[in-house]
């Protein structure tokens, strides 16, 4: 079983059947990420879907208080590309270090030809491209097109720009959030425990869209990162 690639990537496959009405036409979201209780950085996002059905997403990461000493540089993700009856489908993502250039990385996706075109790392690979693939970004917009209620697993690839990966998870219902913002009924989502893999938990506010509110992730020390929902604002 696979492990999310990084703290800031999120999951998807389609699983469910569609509910393309309900997603908003646009959200702006900002996320506070903690460590042991502390601030420590803040992501910014704009979710968008042009009247031609196409989408654009862009995540904006900077480090906060004293880390922001020593990491002064953004991290500006963006995902680009179609909005069809299943939901999602990326065209281009990527994955920009401000300061740290050696670590950019992109993808483009040619749905025509099923391939997968990763650069990154000075090298240009091109694979096979799975049907039910996201990038990073997209993977955790994908869940405002989907219906869960019916289902309790969930198994999807997706790509950071630099690899792609099959990914499996569980999906538990009822679930009850409390976060700075209020409390929400959620669905669950997490990664099965496994040694020496992170382990990842989602909470998605099932009332608001099935949107992730709160993503935590574990590392096999028991070090935690939380990315907790402070702002949210849609239109349809």
């Amino acid at each position: 079983m696979k492990r999310l690639p990084g703290f800031f990537a999120c999951l998807m496959l389609i699983v469910a059947g569609p509910s393309f009405a309900a997603a908003p036409g646009s959200i702006r979201a900002s996320y506070g990420i903690y460590k042991a209780g502390i601030k420590i950085g803040q992501v910014d996002e704009v979710f968008s879907i042009s009247k031609d059905n196409r989408y654009t997403i862009v995540s904006t990461t900077r480090a906060t208080g004293l880390l922001a000493i020593f990491r002064r540089g953004r991290i500006i993700l963006r995902s680009s590309g179609l909005v069809d009856a299943h939901g999602l489908k990326p065209l281009n993502f990527s994955d920009v270090r401000e300061g740290d250039e050696d670590r950019n990385r992109s993808a483009t996706f040619n749905w025509n030809k099923m391939q997968l075109t990763l650069i990154g790392h000075n090298q240009r690979r091109v694979m096979p491209l799975p049907d039910d693939t996201q990038d990073r970004l997209s993977a955790m917009y994908q869940f405002l097109f989907l219906s869960l209620g019916n289902t309790d697993t969930l198994n999807f690839h997706m790509t950071n720009g630099d690899k792609l990966d099959i990914y499996n998870y569980t999906v538990a219902h009822d679930r009850r959030l409390t976060i700075p913002l209020g409390s929400f009924d959620a669905l669950y989502i997490a990664s099965v425990p496994e040694k020496g893999s992170n382990r990842t938990e989602i909470w998605l506010a099932g009332k608001h869209t099935d949107f992730p509110y709160k993503i935590v992730i574990t590392d096999p020390d028991g070090g935690q990162l939380s990315q907790v929902l402070t702002r949210i604002v849609t239109n349809p």
